[in-house]
């Protein structure tokens, strides 16, 4: 069985992926430890919902952000944790998940044209990155309050918790699911099994597109930090 799973948002998502079964669970979690308490309880009942045990797995596939810095490690971590014990892991970003869950509960009609998928990126900024038949530009982050000076006319996307804040400034040109979770849970789904056929990843690496607390409010701490690391690579 093949496991995926997503903890970049304050909702948890998994999917046991054997052949062509998938038993998957959408979790409210909230933020932050919300998924430590949540994430092996809620796979363990999946577990039993498909009859399987951990020994069963054969790989994990997860979602490594850009999203928020406590619940992103959660399931990177678990996802590392896992291959120590000698399962092969893949990771893949956000943005190409909800790319795959478009593409799960509208089909082409969701993926016409450029289009643009937003993340909440706190502090008043979105994460975003255009679309096409595949990524047509680097992920990178924007002020709210700019954000349509970088999107102009195209449709966009986003999750429906952040989709309010971004039709405050955008209004309009929203693409919608009238399934959310259940396009998320076949995105990911979908999005395990592909990028499980490739070679696997380890260390699975987090993708961050903004600086943590601790870089922000002591930049200098973080510089020394910074260059302490790179010296000890080096050695």
């Amino acid at each position: 069985m093949l496991l995926a799973l997503d903890t970049t948002t304050e909702i948890l998502h998994l999917a046991l992926i054997r052949g062509e079964r998938v038993w998957a669970r959408r979790v409210p979690a909230g933020v932050g430890r919300g998924h430590s308490e949540r994430l092996l309880p809620t796979l363990e009942a999946l577990m039993g919902e498909a009859g399987g045990t951990p020994r069963e797995l054969s790989g994990v596939a997860a979602c490594l952000g850009p999203g928020g810095f406590t619940s992103l490690r959660i399931g990177v971590a678990t996802a590392e944790g896992l291959g120590l014990a000698g399962l092969p892991t893949w990771g893949f970003s956000a943005f190409e998940l909800r790319a795959e869950a478009l593409r799960q509960g509208r089909g082409q009609q969701g993926l016409a044209g450029p289009f643009w998928i937003l993340l909440d990126g706190q502090r008043s900024e979105a994460f975003h990155q255009r679309w096409e038949a595949g990524p047509s530009s680097p992920a990178a982050k924007q002020p709210l309050a700019t954000l349509g000076e970088r999107l102009g006319a195209e449709p966009w996307w986003a999750p429906e918790a952040f989709a309010p804040k971004v039709e405050a400034v955008l209004h309009g040109h929203r693409i919608t699911l009238a399934d959310e979770g259940g396009a998320t849970l076949a995105g990911l789904a979908a999005l395990a099994r592909r990028v499980s056929r490739g070679p696997s990843e380890a260390p699975l690496v987090p993708f961050y597109l903004r600086e943590t607390d601790a870089e922000v409010n002591f930049p200098l701490a973080a510089a020394h930090l910074s260059e302490a690391l790179r010296k000890g690579v080096a050695r």
